[in-house]
């Protein structure tokens, strides 16, 4: 088993460990952070099973779930959790999702995660499509994923049931020659 340690300027990402329990309930398990999320504030046990089931995936051949928790490079504290997900049925494909602490907000950290993970898939995992939805009253993870470099594909009517009802969820995405090429045009 390959462990991931991927480091950018200002955030790295690693897998998760039992460790890890307290400070990913940070973000699942505030009620803030989790808003936008499809599920309601998790328990510390609720994410314990998560960061369990995490460890069993990352053993997986081939390895199809990464839940990785986002340092800070400096201080080096979770601050939150990324998760990238490789579609079954089309390998060079895979969805992100991201939660940050709230204390970390309107610093620009979640274009720089967003950033991150598109390099890490793209350079690391070989994938040609990343993409991610989000819902459509998170303006703050528009804009992340827009300035990031995703291009939002559109929306999926009811696409995810939540404690509220069904909601509807927008679409973004990268391609890796697009992003190559913003890359080399330093268009960020």
């Amino acid at each position: 088993m390959r462990r991931v340690v991927y480091n950018g300027a200002r955030l790295g990402l690693r897998d998760v460990t039992e460790a890890d329990v307290a400070a990913l309930h940070g973000v699942y398990g505030d009620p803030e952070a989790t808003q936008h999320m499809p599920f309601a504030p998790r328990s510390m046990r609720q994410v314990a099973t998560l960061v369990d089931q995490a460890i069993a995936a990352a053993s997986a051949e081939p390895r199809l779930l990464y839940l990785l928790a986002v340092v800070d490079v400096h201080s080096h504290e979770v601050i939150g959790v990324a998760r990238l997900a490789i579609e079954t049925d089309h390998p060079h494909s895979a969805e992100i999702g991201v939660g940050l602490r709230p204390d970390q907000w309107g610093r620009g950290v979640g274009t720089d995660l967003i950033r991150l993970l598109l390099s890490f898939g793209f350079k690391q995992l070989g994938l040609h499509r990343v993409w991610g939805a989000r819902s459509p009253q998170n303006l703050p993870a528009q804009l992340a994923m827009l300035t990031a470099g995703m291009v939002e594909e559109g929306r999926i009517r009811h696409h995810v049931h939540t404690p509220n009802g069904w909601r509807d969820s927008i679409v973004h995405s990268a391609l890796e020659d697009e992003w190559t090429e913003r890359l080399s045009q330093n268009s960020f």
